[in-house]
């Protein structure tokens, strides 16, 4: 099975091409510097961008794979959640290209994409699942924080999610109250670097809390207090290496303690991490560290895999298309998620 995937929830563009679980390639084209002086992703010049941008990525997508769409034997896309006018774009386009290519198309829920992530793998990549075990997998980026049980392959229970912002809007949003470029995740882990995590003290929402439910609205708020009482701490480099590295301090506790938690609960013996702040050092440092200590296995999506990228979609889609009867190979397959749960992308 060879098949050509887009991704297009938010503000990324990307193509990918999978052939029998196995990425040809992934090319995906960003639009962080188009968003940057808003502070946030503008819906309608993201759907712009698509536009301009889909067809040449998915054109580099099939010539470094060495693959031709008359070879394609199947399209997938995108479904949700994500915004409307992005996804539409890239869903489309799928539709279209396996209607006139007469091949099957497979509509994929991007959180679900996300929770295969971390067992695409190695050299050439390819998925893992050979290795699969149950697991509890932390979903979390700029738009979604998330909790799932994962029984089997295709089989999961969403354990909990986000109730306010995400952890990565919780980044961003902090990131600038202190007056950091966007998106200021990542600026914040790399001043973090140089600073003490507990020189302030900012609260753990819902840390106590007997449920797999996330809440960040209250840190975020915190933060803007400590500011408005302590405005002189932007001023001095050292104070404000310490304040980024004290609130991502407060948010990857509660990511980590969280999901520790929920697994035990649920009696698994590996973890899995996937999306944007999973490539926050401080979180990998602190998942690593807990899962070594608490006997468990842990996965985490490789850096690249972690934002959003059409080798995910590509992935799943294979996986969802190998599971139906030959007969029903005509016919589209949509994701059996609920594509309103927990929230998508978050926009400026």
């Amino acid at each position: 099975m060879t098949l050509l995937a887009f991704e297009t929830s938010c503000d990324e563009t990307s193509a990918a091409v999978v052939q029998n679980g196995r990425v040809l390639s992934s090319v995906v084209s960003s639009q962080i510097k188009l968003h940057s002086e808003y502070g946030g992703v503008v819906p309608e010049l993201a759907a712009r961008e698509h536009l301009r941008n889909l067809m040449p990525v998915a054109r580099s997508a099939l010539a470094q794979a060495g693959v031709t769409a008359a070879e394609l034997t199947a399209v997938a896309a995108t479904r949700g959640p994500g915004l409307p006018s992005a996804l539409m774009v890239g869903f489309k386009a799928a539709q279209m290209m396996a209607f006139v290519l007469h091949k099957p198309f497979a509509g994929i829920h991007h959180h679900e994409a996300h929770l295969y992530s971390p067992w695409i793998t190695g050299n050439p990549v390819a998925a893992d699942f050979d290795s699969f075990q149950p697991n509890v997998s932390l979903i979390v980026s700029g738009g979604h924080t998330i909790l799932v049980r994962v029984n089997a392959l295709l089989d999961h229970t969403v354990l909990g999610g986000t109730l306010d912002d995400a952890a990565g809007e919780c980044f961003d949003k902090t990131g600038k109250l202190m007056g950091l470029p966007y998106p200021a995740g990542p600026e914040i882990d790399r001043l973090s670097e140089g600073g003490n995590p507990e020189a302030f003290d900012f609260p753990r929402p819902m840390i106590h809390e007997a449920n797999d439910d996330f809440s960040f609205s209250g840190l975020k708020t915190s933060v803007r207090y400590f500011l408005r009482d302590h405005p002189e701490t932007l001023d001095e480099p050292k104070r404000l290496r310490d304040l980024c590295a004290s609130v991502q301090a407060a948010i990857v506790h509660v990511l980590a303690t969280k999901t520790l938690k929920a697994a035990r609960r649920a009696g698994v013996a590996c973890v899995t991490a996937s999306g944007g702040v999973t490539c926050n050092r401080a979180l990998r440092r602190r998942l690593e560290a807990d899962c070594r200590s608490s006997g468990l296995t842990l996965r985490l999506a490789q850096p690249n895999l972690c934002t959003d990228n059409a080798a995910m979609i590509g992935i799943l889609a294979g996986l969802r298309l190998q599971h139906i009867a030959s007969a029903d190979m005509s016919q589209e397959v949509l994701p059996d998620w609920d594509l309103n749960e927990m929230g998508g992308c978050s926009a400026g």
